[in-house]
């Protein structure tokens, strides 16, 4: 590629990106929903599941006022987000009409773009995978054949599934890049991609709003949307690289440029091995190493020291193991990781790590938690946070007027 290949004409998709990515990170005024509000009901309804929750509940937790609610609820009721689930029984007084999302109402792609293989989800909005896609790609083709790979996929799962109203794209790939702008860094192995923008140009292909972020991030957050309170926890990420995701009390941690979980090139041996970044020693360059001459516990052992040192970083409660080299042997690199966190324990005095460490992803979790990058906003969270946001910000009257249409 050359300079020339980095200016795509702007286009309608790419604006509707970054209007998308702007309101991602601020919570507001997002195009494909009636106002900040309205995206907290949607929010609390995704909570509710099957089961509904009642408009009463709603005006409670959201501090809004029933009129409001009431406004709302009929609003999305009448776009299809919501139908009636049901009366739940009486405790004196009228039984209260309980409402649920409809989850096949909306949906979003995930993308994964891995070296080697592209990994296509389409997501309702409940985030269930309701259409999945595997193909051959190689990442170092240059942008021209993989983005034509990519439209091809994307329109092949929109037929398989043919579901209504795709909001938009999500798109995870190995970093660095930098999410804000959908621009990519120098992708290690790939060098060729470095100040791409990948968004604006996948977003003219697809005529659709793209957000992009690092794979690592997108299985975290995939993973932090999932059961249970999300806590702090890195997600590490071990297959044709190693990087991390990174979950601090319970909301992704990007960093201000970024640029956070290169967690593959912290230098571990000042003379070690040299590493497709270019210095040497990176724990990358020992696990990529160890795994070239079949030493799958010295991969683990590395993975675990450098996992260890994050521990002792950021205080974390969890290590969350992933990726394609892990799935194919998780028990050799649970232990590994597991003993060099109990190495550490107990050169502090502790007889056991206070950390667990656990498998985290199947197959599609990155394209799962690409998908989120579109979903998370529309429900009232930031595409960094897995908690939804509980109290409304604005008046009765504003809402109203806030409100726009729908795709």
């Amino acid at each position: 590629m050359t300079s020339n290949d980095h200016g795509p004409p702007e286009h309608p998709g790419a604006t509707a990106a970054a209007s998308l990515a702007a309101g991602a990170a601020a919570g507001f005024n997002l195009p494909a929903l009636r106002g900040h509000n309205a995206a907290l009901v949607l929010g609390l309804l995704r909570a509710a599941g099957e089961e509904g929750v009642s408009r009463l509940e709603l005006a409670a937790r959201t501090a809004l006022t029933p009129q409001a609610v009431s406004k709302i609820t009929a609003r999305l009721r009448a776009e299809g987000l919501a139908v009636e689930a049901g009366r739940r029984a009486s405790t004196g007084g009228k039984p209260a009409t309980l409402l649920r999302l409809v989850p096949g109402a909306r949906h979003a792609i995930g993308i994964h773009l891995d070296r080697d293989e592209a990994v296509l989800v389409l997501a309702d909005l409940a985030g269930a995978p309701v259409a999945v896609r595997r193909a051959p790609l190689d990442l170092t083709a240059g942008a021209g054949p993989v983005l034509t790979a990519v439209a091809r996929e994307v329109a092949a799962v929109r037929a398989e599934a043919d579901a209504p109203g795709v909001l938009g794209a999500g798109v995870a790939c190995p970093g660095p890049l930098d999410h804000t702008t959908g621009v990519l860094r120098r992708v290690t192995g790939a060098p060729g991609w470095d100040g791409f923008p990948l968004r604006d140009a996948l977003a003219a292909r697809l005529d659709l709003p793209v957000v992009v972020d690092k794979d690592t991030n997108a299985a975290a957050l995939a993973l932090a949307h999932g059961p249970g309170r999300p806590g702090s926890f890195a997600y590490l990420h071990l297959g044709t690289g190693l990087g991390a995701g990174l979950v601090l009390d319970g909301a992704l941690y990007r960093g201000p440029r970024t640029g956070a979980g290169e967690f593959g090139h912290q230098v571990v041996w000042w003379d070690g091995p040299r590493c497709a970044c270019g210095r040497r020693g990176c724990v990358e360059a020992l696990c990529l190493a160890a795994l070239a001459r079949d030493d799958l516990p010295g991969a683990a052992r590395a993975l675990g020291v450098g996992a260890a040192n994050l521990v002792e970083l950021l205080d974390i409660d969890r290590i969350l193991l992933g990726g394609r080299t892990v799935a194919t042997h998780p028990d050799v690199f649970l232990r590994g990781v597991t003993e060099e966190l109990t190495d550490r324990a107990a050169a502090r005095g502790s007889a056991r790590p206070s950390v667990a460490v656990v498998p985290a992803d199947g197959p599609g979790t990155v394209a799962q938690g690409a998908a989120q990058l579109i979903l998370g906003p529309l429900f009232g969270a930031s595409s960094g946070s897995a908690a939804v946001p509980q109290r409304g910000v604005v008046s009765e009257e504003s809402e109203v007027r806030a409100m726009t249409a729908l795709p």
